[in-house]
């Protein structure tokens, strides 16, 4: 979609959203054409133009069409590059990432779900691993445990953000990821881009320092040495194996060393 055409369609959502959405259309203008005078954003500027964008992104991302939740999601990208990273940003993506878990709707109440968009919870999952912080890990861990109904490219991304993110308090995050993939296992799937995010996910956490308790970690990387994962799987598998030994066999180092001290 073209710049012009989504200039239009976020003027027509925020009409319909709210009441304000004119006058908030109108400050953006009168905002970017000072810019360009002035060269630079004042700080009042530039605290209009983020609390402005970041109502946009929660009144799109709460509305029922899936057009206007994409519609969220880039407008939160952009924020996200500009290095606009705000509490509202992060609570709609949030919202987005949790729709299928903690909000579901249906038509007049029966029947399928009528806001289950997988690719939105994907992409919220995957900028959320851009907000480091317990309430975000908490929400993804909510993702990775909704494995039962969840697509799994949705807890792809959640998995690979929660080794990102890197908190890992009593292994809650290594035994909501090891519940995610090993239900796939149990009854019979081999999810084999599941199993890829994953192993990365135990890596970047082992690397961090995070694992209090090996156990789970391996036992669920061995798991995908056999079954019927591909090949690639199964490699990667052995070569993780590897490096977590070799991380492990560090870190005692370390640690002896420390005690000679």
């Amino acid at each position: 979609m073209r710049n012009g055409a989504i200039r239009a369609v976020l003027s027509a959502a925020l009409a319909l959203c709210f009441p304000l959405g004119a006058s908030f259309a109108q400050a953006k203008s009168d905002q970017q054409s000072s810019t360009s005078k002035g060269g630079e954003k004042t700080v009042e500027e530039a605290y209009l133009q983020e609390s402005a964008e970041a109502m946009m992104v929660k009144e799109l991302s709460r509305a029922d069409e899936k057009d206007n939740k994409l519609l969220a999601l880039t407008y939160a990208r952009q924020s996200l590059d500009a290095g606009r990273k705000n509490e509202d940003i992060r609570a709609s993506l949030q919202y987005l990432a949790l729709e299928n878990t903690q909000t579901i709707v249906r038509s007049a109440g029966l029947g399928p779900t009528t806001n289950n968009f997988p690719d939105v919870r994907m992409r919220a999952c995957e900028y959320l691993g851009e907000f480091p912080s317990p309430d975000t890990k908490d929400t993804l861990v909510k993702v990775a445990l909704n494995s039962r109904i969840e697509d799994p490219m949705v807890l792809c991304e959640a998995i690979r953000s929660l080794g990102k993110i890197g908190i890992n308090d009593n292994d809650e995050v290594v035994d909501a990821i090891a519940y995610s993939v090993n239900h796939f296992s149990n009854v019979g799937m081999s999810e084999d881009r599941l199993a890829v995010y994953t192993m990365s996910a135990f890596l970047d956490l082992a690397k961090k320092g995070k694992v209090k308790d090996m156990g789970t970690v391996t036992k669920t990387i061995m798991n995908f040495t056999q079954g019927n994962y591909i090949g690639y799987v199964k490699k990667m598998a052995m070569e993780t194996l590897k490096q977590l030994a070799q991380l492990q066999s560090g870190n005692s180092g370390d640690s002896s060393s420390s005690s000679s001290k």
